[in-house]
């Protein structure tokens, strides 16, 4: 039996990655893991996880995710703060998405113990 690797890019199959957080079995322990959880969440078309993990304040009503789009990579480029220590991180990252990618350096906070993502503001 073949396991799959996580798309976030790294080395544990989904299940034990990822996959946890999609499910509730765990919580994003770090800002860019949630980040990479969030980044699969859009290659797995979950758009529930991913209001679920958004700022009250800057969480749209609803998100419609495109089925044709097809990520293929992430890079973490930088990370600022965003540990178990922090209340909030910065995360930069590149995700390739057939025919380009997306650069941007995006902002996270704690909300009652939980990463979420706030917002983030698109690079060159």
């Amino acid at each position: 039996m073949t396991t799959r690797s996580c798309p976030c890019g790294l080395p544990g199959a989904y299940g034990d990655c990822c996959g946890r957080y999609h499910s509730g079995t765990a919580a994003a322990p770090t800002a860019e893991a949630l980040m990479r959880s969030r980044y699969c969440a859009f290659v797995k078309g979950d758009a529930g996880y991913l209001l679920r993990t958004w700022h009250p304040r800057t969480r749209p009503a609803t998100l419609e995710l495109d089925p044709r789009m097809r990520w293929t990579g992430l890079e973490i480029l930088d990370t600022s703060d965003g540990s178990a220590f922090h209340s909030a991180g910065t995360v930069e990252f590149r995700a390739s998405y057939r025919g380009g990618s997306l650069h941007e350096r995006s902002r996270f906070e704690r909300v009652d113990g939980a990463w979420v993502y706030v917002h983030g503001e698109f690079l060159p």
